[in-house]
């Protein structure tokens, strides 16, 4: 934000990895003030922040009111070229964080103050062409923020190209770059960057991404074109990041999983995603919005005391209509039984709750119970015990 000058109050967002300062025209940031050189100072991105750097002004270029030559920069820093000043401050801290006033953003929805303020965010950042890293446990709706990221920006008329970036490494590179005849196809074929021209490339799970792999994302990201496997020649992309992952990025650059300069530029704005349990007051919106019609509360008041492991996606499973056409959180069809007493209803629904999460899980799994087990932090033992009381089979070879 410019804080002086003709240009007071006129805010740009660096998005690039150079951003250039002075009066001459071809600036990324044209000063119009007889104190500004024509080139008076570039801010450089590298992965241990931004930098600051001088070139070749003739009145100087101050940070915090020292003068420079370079330096790097702090959020909430004044820099001063001339006499005009300018204050830094990161996307996410220039975002107002009030929480939204409506209870949805595309087809997530949500009333709780933590998803609103998401939404508030969100709302604000889609319109920009800011990488957008969404984290959250699996289930939080990560998938569905990132649709509806791209549809609430300038490029929604553009295409939105998924990756599920937990692929083996040879098919990722494919599916990223894309392929020259001849290496690992019989034609030549676009990757995602190509294939998203104008649109978005949605990283799923990124935090997956084999490290060989990352030095070539990161590269792409970098210098804005990529090289098919197998070519020669550089291709020009343009196609804003989004990206989820449900690791903590930090701690994967600790342990050296993740490369430290990847995890900078794809962070350019995060917004972590909170779990089901730790927003239960959205339980009956979520459930209305799986079933078609509002849930009896003593529904609502049952499900809201589930932690739920798997979170809204293990929600819709359970309260979405089952075979027989009839609604568990209706209280018709598969709802509640005129004459029974309250301890038979809530038996039978604790069971067929299990039923119903045992094959999800399992479906998740890809009937691996050792994967589920972990993806459920339950015991293996006692997951086989669940499974044989509820007769859900197994696929043989995934015991």
């Amino acid at each position: 934000m410019v804080l002086s000058g003709e240009s007071r109050g006129k805010e740009y967002l660096l998005t690039g990895d150079i951003c250039r300062v002075g009066k001459a025209r071809d600036n990324h940031i044209v000063l119009e003030d007889e104190t500004v050189s024509r080139y008076h100072f570039e801010i450089v991105r590298e992965p241990k922040g931004f930098l600051l750097r001088d070139t070749g002004s003739t009145n100087g270029t101050q940070l915090d009111g020292s003068e420079i030559r370079e330096a790097y920069l702090k959020t909430l820093s004044v820099v001063t070229a001339g006499t005009v000043q300018m204050k830094l401050r990161s996307f996410v801290e220039r975002i107002d964080r009030k929480p939204s006033e409506v209870d949805r953003f595309g087809e997530a929805v949500g009333r709780s103050p933590e998803m609103r303020e998401v939404f508030g965010i969100l709302a604000k950042v889609a319109p920009t062409d800011s990488t957008v890293l969404l984290t959250g446990e699996p289930g939080t709706g990560k998938d569905l923020l990132a649709r509806a990221i791209h549809a609430a920006s300038p490029r929604a008329a553009k295409p939105l190209v998924r990756v599920d970036c937990a692929g083996p490494l040879a098919a990722l590179e494919g599916e990223l770059f894309g392929f020259e005849r001849g290496a690992g196809a019989l034609s030549p074929r676009p990757g995602a960057f190509e294939a998203a021209s104008g649109g978005v490339v949605y990283l799923d799970e990124v935090g997956e991404l084999p490290l060989e792999a990352q030095p070539k994302l990161l590269r792409a990201l970098a210098q804005r074109e990529v090289r098919r496997v197998g070519g020669q020649r550089s291709i020009r992309i343009d196609a804003r990041i989004v990206a989820s992952t449900r690791k903590d990025l930090g701690a994967e650059v600790e342990r050296g999983k993740f490369l430290a300069e990847l995890r900078f530029r794809l962070a350019a704005c995060q917004v972590a995603i909170p779990p089901l349990r730790a927003r239960a007051s959205d339980v009956s919106l979520l459930v209305e919005q799986a079933t078609g019609r509002a849930p009896e509360r003593a529904v609502v008041e049952w499900l809201s005391r589930h932690d739920w492991p798997g979170n809204v996606r293990e929600l819709h499973a359970i309260v979405g209509r089952d075979s027989a056409g009839g609604d568990a959180a209706s209280g018709t069809g598969g709802g509640f039984r005129t004459g029974a007493s309250f301890r038979e209803e809530k038996e039978r629904w604790e069971a067929d709750f299990e039923r119903r999460y045992l094959i999800w899980l399992m479906r998740c799994a890809k009937g691996n119970v050792s994967q589920a087990a972990r993806e459920a932090r339950m015991d293996r033992k006692y997951l086989h015990k669940l499974l044989k009381k509820h007769g859900v089979q197994l696929r043989e070879g995934h015991e």
